[in-house]
C-alpha cells in the first residue's frame, strides 16, 4: 500500500481514521517503555519484598 493510498483510505474514515493509529502507537510506545523501565531499572529492596 502506498502512502497515498494509506492517507485516502484515513481521510474517508473521517477523525476516527487518523485518532486511531496514533492511540495505536502511542500505546505501543508507552508499553514498550514501561517494559524497557522494568528490565533496566535497578529496583529497591522493597519493590521485591524484602522486609527489612
Amino acid at each position: 500500500m502506498t502512502t497515498n493510498e494509506c492517507f485516502s483510505m484515513m481521510s474517508a474514515m473521517g477523525w476516527l481514521g487518523w485518532i486511531m493509529p496514533l492511540a495505536v502507537l502511542a500505546l505501543l510506545g508507552l508499553g514498550i517503555a514501561a517494559l524497557i523501565k522494568y528490565l533496566f531499572m535497578p529496583r529497591s529492596q522493597s519493590d521485591r519484598g524484602v522486609r527489612s
